[in-house]
């Protein structure tokens, strides 16, 4: 994922489900569109569910504590069937 929009929730009350829903949400009404993943630091994530709402959960290192990186997926075509480049860069 290139782009996304960051989440960030410390509620202490709200269970970890709760916040990527609430993150879901919020993008939905920003974007028009439901988010297919959604990253998270690994201690945030601790031991929880694999998905919520058909949003995939992936821990990264580089996602800050309470924060949610959420977004779509891109596939080797890359967003909505699109090629995606390589910015000139040759493999």
């Amino acid at each position: 994922m290139q782009v996304g929009l960051l989440w960030f929730d410390d509620e202490k009350k709200k269970t970890l489900e709760e916040k990527v829903q609430r993150a879901v949400t919020h993008y939905l009404q920003k974007f028009g569109q439901r988010p297919s993943v959604c990253y998270l630091n690994p201690v945030t994530m601790n031991g929880g569910p694999e998905a919520v709402s058909g949003v995939q959960l992936r821990t990264a290192k580089n996602v800050l504590m309470h924060h949610f990186w959420i977004g779509l997926e891109e596939s080797a075509e890359g967003v909505n069937g699109k090629a995606r480049s390589n910015g000139g860069v040759k493999k």
